[in-house]
């Protein structure tokens, strides 16, 4: 495992990195709070659809970390990393949901008021799928070192969000139990802020989220190594977690406000991105197609990947569904389908 990270930051002990762990993940989580209510205002005063923020605003912003981090170790030929990073986030990404449901007073799944969500985990299921496929195959043909199968997945993504803008204006559906949002505390926008202070905001918020989440990346690789625990277990957990914390802050802060269809997009989109990023990847990986001889754990991530997401497809098509506590039935079964990947990575790292 690489030592250096897209950033360097001087020698510390495992103490030391744990505390700065916690600190960059808390001003992280503090910026992906802010952003997600700067997203939702700037929504309603441009009459934006908040499943299309979510979609292509939110998950970009919240995926800045994982940018980085992908593209510079792919740079330094680390192709475990990219991989697992990659595609170790998305099953974790989508429990994020399950978590929301407890800010969402209900099943998250039961409040989108249109049919795009479904679109989307389908046609998130359909590229993991393909993804799957690809690595199983291993790329045997080549074109400058990049593999077909990147190129096609990067296509499939810019069909996927064409097809999803397209239907964004679709019937709507009838949400189920819609609870009233709860009360705004200070990290909220005011109502009577001009629109160019909020964008800066949201500016500012976004370079907080990478600076602090790239930091975050360099301290979970450096306890990893200091830890002594596997590459691929690292990538599928610390570090997938390390640059999914955006994700997690601004999908828990838009469920509380009420943003349901953007705390779901932003998941979505979010994973989406992490498939896309296999083709700049691919183009800065000199040693071949990037998803050509790849380890059990990166298979696994890809088929976790796909279980979590369809278990939401259901989830979304069907409008009522069994409470446990205060979790839908869904979220209880992504969460423990999550944890049971856990289980697996440890077992084939």
């Amino acid at each position: 495992m690489r030592q250096d990270g897209p950033m360097s930051i001087p020698a510390t002990t495992l103490t030391s990195s744990l505390l700065l762990f916690a600190l960059c993940a808390g001003v992280v989580w503090f910026a992906g709070a802010r952003l997600a209510y700067l997203a939702d205002a700037l929504a309603d005063r441009y009459k934006l659809a908040k499943s299309l923020v979510g979609l292509l605003f939110l998950s970009l912003a919240t995926s800045l970390p994982e940018v980085a981090t992908t593209l510079s170790a792919a740079v330094s030929q680390a192709q475990d990393l990219v991989l697992n990073n990659l595609f170790g986030g998305i099953a974790l990404q989508t429990a994020i949901l399950g978590l929301a449901d407890f800010w969402a007073r209900g099943a998250i799944t039961n409040y989108p008021r249109k049919a795009n969500h479904a679109l989307e985990a389908t046609l998130l299921v359909l590229l993991l799928s393909i993804t799957l496929i690809i690595t199983v195959i291993g790329e045997p043909v080549a074109l400058f070192q990049i593999g077909p199968g990147s190129a096609f997945i990067a296509l499939c993504y810019a069909g996927t969000i064409w097809l999803l803008r397209r239907y964004d204006g679709s019937s709507d559906w009838v949400p189920v139990d819609l609870p009233d949002p709860e009360a705004k505390p200070f990290l909220a926008v005011k109502d009577d802020g001009p629109n160019q202070s909020l964008i800066l905001q949201a500016v500012a918020a976004c370079l907080a989220i990478l600076v602090f989440g790239l930091l975050l990346v360099v301290l979970a690789e450096r306890i990893a190594v200091q830890s002594g625990l596997g590459t691929s277990f690292i990538g599928v957990t610390l570090l997938a977690g390390a640059t999914s914390l955006p994700e997690l802050t601004t999908s828990i802060t838009a469920a509380r406000i009420g943003a349901y269809t953007m705390a779901i997009s932003n998941i979505f989109g979010s994973n989406l991105i992490m498939l896309v990023l296999v083709f700049p990847a691919d183009i800065l990986f000199y040693g071949g197609p990037i998803l050509q001889g790849t380890s059990p754990t990166v298979s696994l991530a890809l088929a976790f990947g796909i279980a979590v997401t369809a278990i939401y497809l259901v989830g979304l098509i069907v409008r009522r569904k069994p409470r446990i506590g205060v979790l839908g039935l869904d979220s209880v079964l992504v969460i423990g389908t999550f944890l049971a990947s856990l289980a697996a990575y440890y077992y084939v790292r």
